[in-house]
């Protein structure tokens, strides 16, 4: 125990420090999580700029809460959203947004179908939609939960995101078989300038940078990888904007191109939320919102353009 003690003394004193908070070289104590949370400063409304968007859809579909957030429970109820008349012939789909609250056409491109094609599918789907997982990220526009973890890290049994939990229980109350799941992300500058760092500060870890792609792609399961249902969004979301391209490596953020703006992650082993289900069909979007190529309307409708090419394609050949 020591000559361990010593050993991280050792590489404490040697690490540069990349980030503000904690000791290079040591994980975060309770101290260090409380800098960081007081650090955090909320930086634009969920009430108005979701929840608001959410009652205007109540004519539509239903809404219910399906839990709240304990660090402000009135300020951050949590909602999903559902068809007014399920039809018991009709596959189900999930549509999550707001997993990473700060990524917001997650949030934003699902309130978006919602309000402009959600009612075409809801005739041949049943839909259950949450538009917004984290609303204390999106509000003070970060990855992590207030606790500095990861809710997409923390779909697993006694989950340690509330987030993660939340949701999780939300899929067994309504304990059906999903044939859809898509999962709406972004890919943003400050993974690198913000999170990157952060997280290796927060672990105890060196810093190891890495490369944003410009443009759009898509992450399936190692383990249900789905090609053909991978292309289709791809194709769906090029004619609205612009896909990434690999890197020298033909590698997008360290995972190998399968194909045209398609990589793959093992969702269950990184207990990722696209990985929540048993749906034959899911896939985890990744939007570039910091491109000169792109507005923030443009990232909206690359989301909604994927969701409908899933949707689609799992109409096609779900059976």
């Amino acid at each position: 125990a020591a000559t361990a003690r010593r050993q991280e003394g050792a590489t404490a004193m040697t690490m540069q420090r990349f980030y503000p908070i904690g000791t290079p070289g040591r994980p975060w104590n309770d101290d260090d999580r409380a800098a960081w949370l007081g650090s955090r400063q909320i930086q634009r409304s969920y009430r108005d700029e979701v929840l608001g968007k959410l009652d205007r859809l109540r004519a539509s579909f239903e809404i219910e809460q399906y839990g709240a957030l304990s660090i402000d429970p009135a300020r951050y109820p949590l909602f999903a959203v559902t068809c007014r008349s399920r039809n018991p012939a009709s596959p189900w789909a999930l549509i999550t947004g707001g997993v990473h609250g700060y990524e917001t056409s997650g949030v934003q491109g699902a309130l978006a179908f919602l309000a402009t094609r959600a009612a075409v599918y809801a005739e041949r789907f049943n839909l259950l939609v949450a538009p917004c997982v984290s609303p204390w990220g999106y509000e003070v526009i970060n990855r992590w939960n207030p606790r500095a973890i990861d809710p997409n890290r923390s779909f697993v049994a006694n989950s340690p995101s509330e987030e993660a939990a939340a949701l999780m229980s939300l899929i067994v109350a309504h304990d059906v078989p999903f044939l859809v799941h898509m999962d709406l992300h972004e890919t943003t500058d400050s993974d690198e300038d913000e999170f990157s760092p952060a997280l290796a500060a927060r672990d105890g870890k060196p810093r190891v940078t890495g490369i944003i792609p410009d443009g759009f792609y898509t992450v399936g399961d190692t383990e249900n990888p789905q090609p053909e249902f991978q292309g289709a969004i791809i194709a769906g979301v090029e004619k609205v904007t612009h896909i990434a391209l690999p890197d020298q490596n033909g590698e997008i953020i360290g995972s190998k191109v399968t194909q045209h703006g398609v990589i793959n992650y093992p969702f269950r082993e990184l207990c990722l939320c696209a990985g929540v289900t048993t749906a034959r069909f899911t896939s985890t979007t990744e939007v570039y919102p910091d491109s000169p190529k792109v507005t923030d309307e443009d990232c909206n409708n690359a989301q909604i353009a994927a969701t409908c090419a899933a949707l689609d394609f799992a109409l096609a050949h779900g059976s």
